[in-house]
């Protein structure tokens, strides 16, 4: 086994810098009193050195800081009396922040190179602007729209029609159809996005499918993770709001509407025709039943079983889920219950 490396292997992530310390400063909106100090790279506090630039964000890692070997430390205005005498403070309210901004400085996220891949499978009908990268393997179908800057990844599918606008990132086997996709999407490994949604019509001789006539519609700068599953509207469509982050393996039904920046965590579900609210967030393998409203910045915790309308700004917790207070008084009462049932009775002499 190799001995743990710093943040960045070249091998697998782009690189640039140097940077100054005022570039730095700047970008974060914070000063410097070594503008011309030139920083190489990101690392922990633990395992920074001299050329490199650090963060502290959770009280919890407070310790390390005294004992870091940063040239630099991103942190809020409370640890900034703590930091070294030869470290740089970076003070800003919202270190972690600032720490993606320097992060993305370092190591940009990759961008198209543009051209097609010998192997990639074009129907002549597609529309792809040249600066776009069609990887091996991919297929756009007839009548596609691919926007300037964007990278379709090996092997992804692009169905007929589909919409895919500018700096998007399509990662290796995603699919894509019946979607309209705005700026700056990335789908990660193996999305799938479009398919036929969950319906169909029961009678007493079993089931009848219903046509799926709706789009999946997919606001600028979302991102959806890998192994994720929207499925398109029956009659209406699937909106996937600006700004939503979905994480892996989640599945979202037809017609759901999310709203801007909202957040849906690993393994949760999402039933067809249910509305959620901008910056709501959904904790891992929550589920939720159809046709509800989750208000704007709702938060439902993982597991929880949501089967009625969440208010906005209200947190949900528990299978049926109800409010957080509610369910932690609960769950002391039941132990309480518990404790004095172990105890048994008391009996006189």
């Amino acid at each position: 086994m190799q001995e743990t490396a710093k943040p960045g292997d070249a091998r697998f992530f782009r690189r640039t810098g140097p940077h100054s310390l005022g570039q730095i400063a700047a970008l974060l909106g914070t000063q410097t009193t070594a503008p011309e100090r030139l920083i190489h790279g990101v690392a922990p506090l633990q395992s920074a050195g001299p050329e490199d630039v650090s963060f502290l964000d959770n009280r919890r890692y407070a310790d390390l800081l005294s004992a870091t070997k940063a040239g630099a430390v991103i942190l809020h205005p409370d640890f900034a009396g703590n930091v070294p005498e030869d470290c740089e403070a970076l003070v800003t309210s919202e270190p972690y922040v600032g720490w993606a901004k320097i992060s993305a400085l370092f190591h940009p996220f990759p961008e198209a190179a543009a051209g097609r891949h010998p192997a990639a499978i074009i129907d002549p009908s597609a529309v792809i602007d040249p600066s776009a990268e069609i990887g091996p393997g991919a297929v756009i179908s007839a009548g596609a729209e691919i926007g300037a800057g964007t990278s379709i990844s090996a092997l992804a599918y692009v169905g007929p029609g589909v919409v895919i606008g500018k700096n998007c990132r399509i990662h290796p086997q995603a699919t894509v159809s019946h979607a309209i996709l705005g700026d700056r999407v990335v789908l990660y490994p193996g999305a799938r996005i479009g398919q036929d949604g969950f319906g169909f019509a029961i009678s007493k001789t079993g089931f009848t499918p219903v046509p799926q006539l709706g789009r999946v519609l997919i606001g600028d700068g979302a991102e959806i993770g890998a192994n994720t599953t929207i499925d398109r509207g029956s009659a209406q469509d699937t909106v996937i709001g600006p700004g939503v982050h979905i994480d892996n393996l989640v599945q979202i039904g037809h017609n759901v509407n999310i709203g801007a920046n909202a957040v849906i965590v690993a393994q949760a579900g999402v039933s067809g025709s249910t509305q959620i609210g901008p910056g709501a967030m959904i904790a891992a393998q929550a589920g939720l039943t159809g046709h509800l409203n989750i208000g704007a910045g709702a938060r439902i915790g993982a597991q929880s079983g949501v089967m009625q309308d969440v208010p906005a700004g209200e947190e949900v917790l528990g299978a049926p889920a109800q409010n957080a207070k509610a369910f932690f008084r609960e769950v002391l009462t039941l132990r309480k219950l518990a404790q004095n049932a172990r105890k048994g009775p008391k009996t006189g002499n």
